[in-house]
């Protein structure tokens, strides 16, 4: 589905949008679920395993989510 808003505008959110497009092409576009369980398994192992813990986030200045909170959480503490 296309961007609601024009740049600038409230509805413009690109982080999210370039997480939806990267989960997408890499993994639901290859995949055949036969049920909405193994769907659901599938994008939660896509999210702990391999997004959060092994994929670096560029808006995350190159770290994974948990490296960047480790670092935060210190940084406040």
């Amino acid at each position: 589905m296309p961007s609601r808003g024009k740049t600038g505008d409230c509805f413009d959110n690109a982080v999210v949008e370039s997480f939806f497009s990267t989960l997408k092409r890499k993994l639901l576009l290859d995949h055949v679920f036969h049920t909405r369980q193994e769907g659901r398994s599938q994008v939660f192992e896509y999210l702990e395993v391999f997004d959060n813990r092994q994929r670096r986030h560029s808006t995350l200045g190159d770290k994974t989510p948990v490296e960047f909170e480790q670092l935060n959480i210190h940084a406040v503490a």
